[in-house]
C-alpha cells in the first residue's frame, strides 16, 4: 500500500471511529448478517438502509416539502438497518426563493432527522440531490455547477451551513453525500476534470468549518463509474444498483420509452445483452478494486421499480447484493415507502400484509434482512 492510499484509509477511519468495527458485528435487532469475506479492505461499514424521501423533489415540484417521518427509523432500527440517505432539493431550506438565505424551520426539520438516526442507531447521509448548479432531474438548474463560479460558491456556501450546523457529531452517524450522480461527462460543461475541480473546492470548504467529517461522492455517468482522480482526497464513493436498466426501471414514466421494453426476465437477456451474477461481479469489481486501496466505497441507491415482476425483482436484488456483499459494499435501497421499496410498493403481483395501516411486501423485507 502506498503512502497516498494510507492517509486516505487512515483519514476515512479516524472519522469513522469505532463504527467500521462495530459495523461487522451482528445488525441492531442480535440477527446475524451474511458472512463477510475475512480479507475485507472497505474503511465503511457495510451499512444497509434506505433513502428517506420527505425532502426529494423532480423538477416540477409535485412532491411536497415534509418533515421526516420517526416510524420509519424506528421501522428501521426493529428491522436491523442502520442507514437512512436524505436525497434533498435545496429549494427546500431556503427562504423566500434566496439561495443566499436559509430558512431555519426547514433546517430544523432535517436537525430532526438527524437526532433520530442518533437515537435509533442509523447512519444518517445528508444528500445534496438537486444542488445549487446541478440536478439529474428536470428542469436544469439555471446556473451550472462545473463551470459557473457563482453556482460553485452558492454550493460551497450551502455545504459551510450543513458543517457549521453539525460540527461535533461524530461522523459514525453522520455523512454528507456532495451531490446526487454526475451525469455523462460532456453535459453542460460536465467533465472528469471540471467534476474533480469543484469536489475538492467543496470539499476543502467543509474541512475549514469540520475538519473531521466523513464526505462522500457519488461515482460518474449516474454513480456506475468510480472516480481515481479522488482516490487521494481521503473521501468515500458511492455507486448505484440499477444495472440493467431495462429491468429496474422497467414501464418507468420517467424513463422515455420504458412502455415498450419487454417484460424483464432474471437472467436479464435481451438479443446479445445478457445480465446475471457473473456480469454483476464483473461490474462492480473496479468498485471493490477501489475499496482495496483504501477508498470507502457504498452503494447510495439501488432498487427495482413496481412494475417488473415481482420474482424478477427478488431474483435481481438477492444476487446484486450478495455481490456487493462479497465485496464487503453496504447498499440503500430507493426508498423505503413508495415504488421501489417494501411498504406502499403499489406493486400488482404481491400479497401485501397490514402493517400499522400500510402495506407491507413481507418476501422483499425478509430477502432484504437477510443479506
Amino acid at each position: 500500500m502506498s503512502k497516498r492510499e494510507r492517509i486516505t484509509r487512515r483519514s476515512l477511519l479516524a472519522a469513522l471511529g469505532g463504527a467500521a468495527i462495530a459495523a461487522l458485528g451482528p445488525a441492531l435487532d442480535g440477527r446475524p448478517r451474511a458472512a463477510e469475506p475475512a480479507a475485507r479492505k472497505n474503511p465503511l461499514p457495510r451499512w444497509r438502509g434506505v433513502n428517506l424521501l420527505e425532502k426529494f423533489a423532480r423538477g416540477d415540484g409535485r412532491r411536497p416539502n415534509r418533515p421526516f417521518v420517526e416510524r420509519d427509523f424506528q421501522w428501521l432500527q426493529r428491522w436491523g438497518f442502520d442507514f437512512a440517505r436524505l436525497p434533498m432539493d435545496y429549494r427546500f431550506w431556503i427562504a423566500e426563493g434566496d439561495p443566499r438565505r436559509f430558512d431555519e424551520a426547514a433546517l430544523k426539520e432535517i436537525d430532526q432527522a438527524v437526532e433520530w438516526g442518533r437515537q435509533y442507531g442509523v447512519f444518517v447521509c445528508v444528500n445534496f440531490h438537486r444542488a445549487p448548479g446541478y440536478t439529474v432531474n428536470t428542469p436544469p438548474e439555471t446556473l451550472t455547477l462545473w463551470t459557473d463560479e457563482e453556482a460553485q460558491e452558492l454550493c460551497e456556501l450551502h455545504w459551510r451551513m450543513f458543517a457549521k450546523r453539525y460540527k461535533g457529531i461524530a461522523s459514525a452517524r453522520l455523512g454528507f453525500n456532495l451531490w446526487n450522480e454526475p451525469a455523462e461527462p460532456g453535459r453542460r460543461g460536465l467533465t472528469r476534470e471540471s467534476h474533480a475541480r469543484v469536489a475538492r473546492r467543496v470539499v476543502a470548504a467543509i474541512r475549514e468549518e469540520d475538519p473531521d467529517r466523513l464526505i462522500i461522492a457519488d461515482g460518474m455517468r449516474w454513480g456506475q463509474q468510480t472516480l481515481p482522480e479522488l482516490a487521494d482526497l481521503g473521501i468515500a464513493q458511492s455507486t448505484r444498483a440499477y444495472l440493467p436498466s431495462r429491468l429496474t426501471h422497467y414501464r418507468a414514466s420517467w424513463m422515455e420509452g420504458s412502455d415498450e421494453w419487454p417484460v424483464p426476465t432474471w437472467p436479464y437477456q435481451e438479443g446479445n445483452e445478457r445480465w446475471d451474477i457473473e456480469r454483476l461481479r464483473a461490474h462492480y469489481r473496479p468498485w471493490h478494486e477501489l475499496s482495496r486501496q483504501g477508498v470507502g466505497v457504498h452503494c447510495g441507491e439501488g432498487g427495482v421499480y413496481r412494475f417488473t415482476p415481482h420474482d424478477v425483482t427478488l431474483a435481481f436484488l438477492r444476487d446484486v447484493l450478495t455481490v456487493l456483499g462479497e465485496y464487503g459494499i453496504g447498499w440503500a435501497t430507493w426508498n423505503l415507502r413508495g415504488t421501489f421499496g417494501w411498504i406502499d410498493s403499489q406493486r400488482p403481483d404481491v400479497q401485501y400484509e397490514d402493517l400499522e395501516g400500510l402495506r407491507l411486501d413481507r418476501k422483499m423485507l425478509e430477502l432484504l434482512r437477510s443479506m
